[in-house]
């Protein structure tokens, strides 16, 4: 069993930053991949990004390629999440998950989900 918790998450203006953070705890970090999912709302969920458990691939949606950026610290069991130059689109709840096989775009594939944080970006 994994314990996921993320936080971070709050109101920014447009252009502005935040960076949510992911704690798991349960089993062993570094071997797991990790990702990072929203849902707007009316929307359906979508994926965000993702990062292999060896730190060697990253993985981003086209609407927040150059503007995020996944990484993680296996010595805190935690992954981050640094979004730059928001948007009103990226409002929405902010979801961390773990994959224990592999980095997916595919929120299927992912084992365990923390109860999310909200993020809003007001224009």
């Amino acid at each position: 069993q994994v314990h996921v918790v993320e936080s971070g998450g709050g109101l920014v203006q447009t252009g502005g930053s935040l960076r949510l953070s992911c704690v798991a705890s349960g089993r062993t970090f570094s071997s797991y991949a990790m990702g990072w999912f929203r849902q707007a709302p009316g929307k359906e969920r979508e994926f965000v990004a993702a990062i292999s458990w060896n730190y060697s691939d990253t993985y981003y949606a086209d609407s927040v390629k150059g503007r995020f950026t996944i990484s993680r610290d296996d010595a805190k069991n935690t992954v981050y999440l640094q979004m730059n130059s928001l948007k009103p689109e990226d409002t929405a709840v902010y979801w961390c998950a773990v994959d224990l096989t592999g980095a997916t775009i595919w929120d299927d594939e992912y084992d365990y989900w923390g109860q999310g944080t909200q993020v809003t970006v007001s224009s």
